[in-house]
């Protein structure tokens, strides 16, 4: 017997369990894909897009599933959630300040991660461990708690100068990354952005933070086996998608026919099938 669901796709859903625990939403349903793991998988694109904001129907979906309009009004989609240290909203330009309120004037966190090697990120309080799960870290460690997303954006530029702010999706979905000692890490870095950290604080009077002394926390991903050369899966080339499951981790699935990315493709209608 062969379940189908039609609906349409969103970033999967995460919980920090050993390993991670995936559920992939398709329309109303939620599918635990972790349960589908060694099984076959189809998914097959109706061709149809609807916004993930407004729903309305769009031929194209701009930032991982919003149609133009919203992309180009949303406070969430503005440039400065890319560049947070590009921030406007003290200068009273920002496009939703009762958003900017809930998600950017909040506790931000500034991160060092170990996915397909060193990285540094932030992310709202809120977002520990679920941003470090969606990047696929297997190691992470905060470092520095700061007021608002500005202040986070403009540490993570003087961090990025010793460390990368990226990971290399090709490389993250090869295998594990070499197993670092985070807490050296992050005290190296720290370490080598002193003088970097000063002058922000001396050009930014109200720039504050909090270094913080927390232990890293560890992440396995629910992956049988990894491919050996990487295949990147796009529903707007293949629309039919068949394929054994071998993994998942960070928002990829894992197939034995290549990977795809299931936040780069949310508001794509699509019909899933699961054989028992």
């Amino acid at each position: 017997m062969v379940d189908e669901v039609t609906g349409c796709l969103r970033k999967m859903r995460v919980e920090a369990t050993r390993p991670v625990s995936y559920l992939m939403p398709v329309g109303d349903a939620l599918l635990a894909v972790n349960d589908q793991l060694g099984r076959l998988l189809r998914l097959r694109y109706t061709g149809n897009i609807h916004c993930v904001e407004c729903g309305r129907k769009t031929n194209k979906s701009f930032a991982q599933g919003y149609c133009y309009p919203c992309f180009k009004s949303l406070a969430e989609c503005d440039l400065c959630i890319m560049k947070p240290e590009t921030c406007h909203f003290a200068q009273g330009t920002c496009r939703d300040e009762e958003w900017a309120k809930s998600h950017c004037m909040q506790d931000h966190y500034v991160y060092l991660a170990n996915s397909s090697g060193l990285k540094v990120g932030i992310t709202r309080g809120t977002q520990i461990p679920t941003r470090w799960i969606d990047q696929g870290a297997s190691q992470a460690i905060a470092m520095f708690r700061v007021r608002n997303r500005l202040h986070s954006g403009l540490l993570e530029v003087a961090l990025k100068k010793q460390v990368s702010d990226r990971t290399d999706w090709r490389k993250l979905l090869k295998g594990l990354p070499q197993e670092q000692d985070m807490v050296a890490a992050r005290d190296r870095l720290i370490g080598l952005v002193q003088s970097d950290l000063e002058g922000l604080k001396q050009s930014n009077a109200d720039l504050e933070w909090e270094q913080l002394d927390d232990a890293p926390i560890q992440l396995t991903y629910p992956v049988d086996q990894y491919p050996e050369k990487i295949v990147s899966l796009n529903l707007d080339k293949t629309p039919e998608i068949s394929g054994t499951l071998m993994g998942i981790k960070g928002q990829y699935l894992i197939l034995d026919c290549g990977v795809i990315n299931i936040r780069k493709f949310a508001g794509y209608e699509v019909t899933a099938s699961l054989p028992d």
